[in-house]
């Protein structure tokens, strides 16, 4: 307790966070016990957390802190009213910190760095004020942006009516008109989609922060913590594939394979065919799938110098097995590389020949290493 350093903690933040977790965590349990949940609830529930959370993947995020597509009125408007019901501060202060992260990421400076840990990575560096605050230098663009800046001042105003009021209050109606206590309903929309929702939006948001830079593979680059989690991306409405975003982070897709759970995404797509966003930035898909070879072949260059470093003759017996590996990847890897470089149109079926090439040749360099362990 007394290497808490109360005097540098975040008084109003943290009172909000942990006050709204004890409610949702105490008061729902009681109001569903005692009352029960009807479906004009859950509805309401399901609506809200959605709105919420696309507002903060598709707007604060992909629109707002990356650019990564062009959007009409009516999308940011509600972005950013949405965005504001979730409590993570105004859209300018968030891109901000977020563009801060990317540049830092890992360091000191990052807002978030997750090499503090977990606890500050999630919800610490919210509760704490440990370094100065950032001038936000980093978001001129955004300081242009007329509803961008309406939205910064009434915020918290924003938040208040749209997130908790309007909730509270349809909740009231509702109960009113099937003839039921109005004030019970009124206090089941207040805890239900208002405050257990922001609990429930905030910590999927945390995620990110947390969980995406712990759980999961790295596919395209060791370089940072970022890793790709399907569990992760359903929790956090496609976010999930967090070492792709870092390493193509303008790109609107975070889940860029088409089976990959991203409904981010498919709702920026669909929104786009509505004429409501366009200019939609993609990375090549030459330029993906160098990344991906490019780890493979750093990979299979780490093992295979374990390997000759290990003191068994089986094991470097294997080295000689893994240095063929090497080499392919190396050659096949630079092969398109060139072609990256001299913008050659690539047709899909070479593409996908390179894939599976790769990925026989890591399932191959895992068999190899697995044996050579386990006999040496």
């Amino acid at each position: 307790m007394y290497r808490i350093p109360f005097n540098r903690v975040d008084w109003i933040t943290s009172s909000f966070l942990i006050g709204t977790a004890l409610t949702a965590l105490i008061g729902v349990p009681i109001y569903l016990v005692k009352v029960g949940l009807d479906w004009f609830q859950f509805a309401m529930f399901f609506f809200f957390v959605t709105a919420t959370m696309m507002s903060i993947t598709v707007g604060y995020h992909r629109l707002f802190s990356h650019l990564s597509f062009k959007a009409k009125i009516p999308v940011k408007f509600f972005t950013l009213v949405f965005g504001a019901c979730a409590f993570e501060n105004s859209c300018l202060n968030w891109a901000s910190d977020h563009r801060l992260h990317h540049k830092h990421v890992d360091h000191d400076e990052d807002p978030y760095d997750i090499s503090k840990g977990f606890f500050w990575a999630h919800i610490g560096w919210l509760i704490f004020k440990l370094n100065p605050e950032q001038p936000m230098d980093n978001v001129a663009d955004l300081r242009k942006d007329k509803l961008v800046m309406w939205q910064h001042k009434y915020v918290h105003w924003i938040g208040l009516f749209v997130g908790l009021v309007i909730p509270t209050a349809l909740g009231y109606v509702w109960n009113l008109k099937m003839g039921l206590d109005p004030w019970l309903g009124a206090l089941g929309g207040f805890l239900i989609p208002g405050i257990a929702r922001i609990v429930v939006a905030q910590h999927c948001t945390f995620f990110i922060n947390s969980f995406c830079h712990m759980l999961g593979r790295q596919p395209y680059s060791t370089s940072h913590t970022a890793r790709d989690s399907a569990i992760m991306a359903f929790l956090t409405f496609g976010e999930g594939y967090h070492n792709y975003h870092h390493e193509f982070q303008h790109d609107y897709r975070n889940g860029v394979k088409p089976w990959q759970w991203d409904p981010s995404k498919w709702t920026i797509w669909t929104l786009s065919k509505l004429g409501l966003v366009d200019g939609l930035r993609r990375v090549p898909d030459g330029r993906i799938l160098l990344a991906e070879m490019g780890e493979a072949h750093r990979k299979a260059q780490k093992k295979l110098a374990e390997l000759r470093a290990h003191p068994a003759a089986t094991a470097r017996s294997a080295a000689d097995s893994l240095h063929e590996i090497v080499e392919k990847l190396a050659a096949n890897y630079h092969e398109l590389e060139k072609a990256v470089a001299d913008r050659v149109q690539l047709s899909r079926e070479v593409m996908n020949g390179w894939q599976h090439e790769t990925r026989s040749l890591m399932r191959e360099l895992r068999r190899t290493t697995a044996t050579a362990t386990a006999t040496a």
